[in-house]
């Protein structure tokens, strides 16, 4: 009872106290903790040392002393690291050093060790790290791990020392087969990573793998020189060959492997090609992609990848037996994931001859469809139904919210984000409310830490630990509208609908209002330093300045304006104009030329998979926003139409829109 009292006093401070935290953010340690980043980041070790002492008893202390050891980690003794270990228990900063250790161990071999401290590893997220942990599983009990170290090794962007490690345990032992690493260096090569792909040759073909470089630089020259593929290495490196060459032009590779190629290599080695060759043809949007896919003679041949690939090909040939089939063919997590489970069962209610099918298809819909994403939506009304809001949560207690607010490691990320750590304060903040470390939330610790970085205005952790609940949903609380006033007012004067505006503001910067990428766009509305100059030129902002676009009024005022004209010249096409302001007008404009589709087949075939996301989500957006706004039912398909070359040949595109 007295514990009760105490946590309902606290809520009854804690939203002044919240609104002192960027205050408070101003003692004498403050100073001390953003040197040290400095010197964290220069690896200063010294300069690290000195300040230390000047973080004594700061919030923001474990972090210090996190940076001071780990730039000491490779000299630290066992038992400076476990002290560190032991002052920091139970805190990000204690699992993060152990992560940072681990990775180190496993580089020295020190296997001993490792084993001892990986059951004390709680966030378990590192691939490098799971992958020395299977490889001390395999050595010490013979563990069968093949499988998830195939998935991890194949899943690794480049030649990390963990997953290779225990690729070559696993291959000297005969749980990796020749093609399971043949396999790793042909998803390299198509990932363009010439690095990994060689670290997997040297795997199973050493004396071959300095090759790989030659293929990587000029597979056209590789190819020519008449190499006659009678062993299984040779057979491999043109593959790997026809596989880079098709990254330039899928029809020279189609050539070479029909007129050349196909008879030396095996049936599993044609049917990979011929699919990688489709995939690059349906990333360039070419009408024979389905003819290079048609070519596969056993889809179970292929990974996930170039399934997904031959799907998209298929959509945008209205082939929707190959739809199907392709995606009966993958693996079963990827096979129940929303987006391939609607086109299975859109492929399914196409080729139907039964009605056993037809039901079918709609137990697929039934079993994604709700409010809470793109694919999910469209299941929703493929059933019949419009996208409404959830009814809400019951209100958050005194008790839960005062919860929330004495949470330690919540405080940290929160004085860290003040402070400009935001990086750092993302961290600590996602692993203080992951469900899978000591004192991970529930739904309503979850729904309350959500509120408590809404009171602080972090936007982002608002809206993705909001996004993390499993049963109860608060909508209003996953898609906040900071600015609304501003927003709405703008959006009405210029008659652009606002909840595209926020459907956009979104997915672009999360509202982070200082929100800067690493190619210069800045703000709410993540504007170019160009196209703001073009923009405020073009709506007559004739006192513009570059500067001013970090004002959020000004920010907003030019974003939508850019927003509207680019719808406009889109013939107020919203996929397209949302693909425009990702990935610019010129390839919008591409992407529409060939036939007619309904928008989410359109959207599905966008070639660069960030562009696909966001378009995808910034629709599925608005009309959760149109939803909140407006108080009636929605719908997604009504915002996505269909896409298609321009209705109006007379009307030529605005040829200076940037």
């Amino acid at each position: 009872m007295k514990f009760r009292l105490i946590l309902t006093l606290l809520a009854s401070i804690a939203v002044t106290s919240l609104m002192a935290l960027p205050v408070q953010a101003q003692n004498r340690g403050d100073e001390a903790v953003l040197e040290m980043v400095k010197a964290f980041r220069k690896n200063d070790t010294a300069r690290l040392t000195a300040l230390l002492p000047q973080t004594r008893g700061h919030v923001l202390e474990p972090l210090a002393a996190y940076w001071e050891m780990r730039a000491r980690l490779p000299t630290a003794s066992v038992s400076e690291i476990q002290s560190f270990l032991t002052t920091y228990a139970g805190s990000y900063y204690e699992d993060r050093l152990r992560n940072d250790w681990l990775l180190q161990l496993g580089k020295n071999r020190d296997w001993s060790t490792f084993t001892a401290e990986y059951p004390r590893f709680r966030m378990r997220d590192d691939r490098e790290v799971r992958c020395y942990a299977l490889a001390t599983e395999a050595m010490n009990s013979k563990a069968d791990v093949a499988d998830e170290a195939k998935r991890l090794w194949y899943a690794q962007r480049d030649a990390d020392d963990g997953c290779t490690y225990v690729a070559e345990h696993l291959h000297s032992g005969r749980q990796l087969k020749a093609l399971d690493v043949w396999r790793k260096a042909r998803i390299a090569m198509d990932a363009n990573r010439p690095r990994a792909a060689q670290a997997a040759v040297d795997i199973e073909a050493p004396r071959l793998s300095e090759q790989v470089a030659l293929i990587h630089a000029d597979p056209a020259k590789y190819l020519d020189k008449r190499i006659m593929a009678i062993t299984r290495s040779r057979k491999e490196l043109a593959v790997l060959a026809l596989i880079r060459l098709a990254a330039k032009d899928p029809d020279e590779a189609a050539d070479l492997l029909s007129r050349r190629w196909a008879i030396q290599l095996s049936a599993e080695e044609r049917n990979w090609t011929w699919a990688v060759i489709g995939k690059r043809a349906a990333q360039k949007l070419q009408d024979n992609a389905t003819s290079h896919f048609a070519k596969v003679q056993k889809d179970s041949d292929l990974n996930d990848d170039l399934l997904g690939w031959k799907v998209r090909a298929a959509l945008r040939q209205g082939q929707w037996p190959q739809v199907l089939s392709a995606t009966q063919a993958m693996s079963a997590d990827t096979r129940n994931e929303p987006t391939w489970v609607y086109w299975r069962a859109r492929a399914l209610l196409a080729t139907a001859r039964h009605e056993a099918q037809r039901q079918e298809s709609q137990g697929l819909l039934r079993q994604i469809a709700s409010v809470r994403g793109f694919y999910e939506q469209l299941a929703l009304e493929d059933l019949g139904q419009a996208i409404t809001i959830p009814e809400r949560p019951s209100p958050l207690t005194p008790q839960e919210k005062a919860a929330a607010f004495i949470h330690p490691g919540l405080q940290r990320a929160l004085y860290a984000i003040a402070l400009g750590l935001r990086s750092e304060g993302n961290r600590e903040w996602n692993y203080s409310t992951n469900l899978h470390t000591p004192g991970g939330m529930n739904d309503r610790e979850l729904l309350a830490a959500a509120d408590l970085a809404c009171q602080r205005q972090v936007w982002d952790r608002c809206i993705n630990t909001s996004e993390r609940t499993r049963t109860a949903f608060d909508f209003e609380q996953r898609f906040p509208m900071p600015l609304r006033e501003t927003v709405v007012r703008r959006a009405h004067e210029i008659q652009l609908d606002p909840a595209y505006v926020y459907g956009l503001i979104r997915q672009e910067s999360r509202f982070i209002m200082d929100a800067r990428s690493l190619v210069g766009a800045s703000g709410l509305m993540q504007v170019m330093p160009a196209t703001a100059k073009w923009t405020a030129k073009k709506i007559g902002l004739t006192s513009f300045r570059p500067n001013q676009i970090s004002d959020h009024e000004v920010n907003v005022t030019i974003g939508t304006a850019y927003l509207k004209l680019v719808l406009d010249d889109f013939e107020a096409s919203m996929p397209l104009a949302a693909a425009a302001y990702n990935a610019g007008p010129n390839r919008s404009r591409s992407w529409r030329n060939g036939p007619v589709l309904e928008a989410a087949i359109w959207a599905e075939n966008i070639p660069f998979q960030e562009t696909r996301d966001y378009v995808k989500k910034v629709l599925s957006n608005t009309t959760t926003y149109a939803a909140i706004l407006t108080r009636q039912p929605q719908s997604l398909k009504a915002r996505l139409g269909s896409v298609g070359p321009r209705q109006s040949p007379m009307t030529e595109a605005s040829s200076d829109l940037p």
